[in-house]
């Protein structure tokens, strides 16, 4: 059984009989005698969003609950599972996806005057108050614990191209980008600029193209002097 932090669960004060509803259980009917059960299947809603940065179950999102309410000598036992709809982020390549994530819980809260809520620190268990179960702060951490930090929209996803950030999905196997090692950039650009082909006859003129005028002007200084 894990030990959560009490503070975080909202008291509720009443001044009369309270009805449940969303993640709040009456557990009056349930009495305190140990081995007394009570099954709570409901559909419950949040208006905070329950969950991490990247995923989570949405605000106002329907949250199914199937619990089994056990009266033991301390408090009462909270033992069930718990399910819903979660909305992502792909931490690969971005993209908003949909799933689900379902939990399962076992938790005590404590009797207002049992010796385990005088005995343990206020983080160390879950109180009751007001005969009164909040699960939602139970919910939360352990829906905390269940859903990844870096979720994905498919276990295969490929991602985003690091170059020039199309979804890789949708770019197909062919697509690539020449990357010239910035080392060799300055040549590449030399060689581009610079006449001839490297060929050893570099700086002959090709019979089917026109002479330059420096060429041209060398080619009469040599018929003169034969001349």
């Amino acid at each position: 059984m894990s030990a959560r932090s009490g503070s975080s669960a909202r008291p509720h004060k009443t001044n009369g009989p309270v009805s449940e509803a969303g993640f709040v259980l009456d557990v009056r009917s349930l009495g305190r005698r140990p081995g007394t059960m009570r099954d709570v299947r409901r559909t419950a809603t949040d208006h905070g969003r329950l969950g991490l940065d990247l995923i989570a179950i949405p605000a106002d999102a329907a949250v199914e609950l199937d619990l089994q309410l056990q009266a033991v000598s301390e408090g009462v036992l909270v033992t069930g599972a718990v399910s819903g709809p979660t909305v992502g982020e792909c931490s690969r390549c971005l993209e908003s996806f949909d799933d689900q994530v379902g939990i399962r819980l076992t938790e005590l809260f404590a009797y207002p005057d049992s010796a385990t809520e005088q005995t343990t620190e206020e983080d160390e268990v879950y109180r009751m108050e007001d005969d009164l179960i909040d699960l939602e702060p139970v919910i939360l951490d352990a829906i905390g614990l269940e859903l990844p930090l870096q979720p994905l929209c498919s276990p295969d996803c490929a991602g985003l191209c690091p170059e020039c950030g199309v979804l890789m999905a949708i770019a197909g196997p062919d697509h690539g980008h020449e990357i010239l090692d910035p080392r060799w950039a300055k040549l590449a650009s030399f060689a581009v600029d610079a006449p001839g082909t490297g060929d050893p006859a570099e700086g002959s003129t090709h019979p089917d193209q026109p002479a330059s005028a420096a060429d041209s002007a060398v080619v009469v200084s040599e018929n003169q002097e034969e001349k």
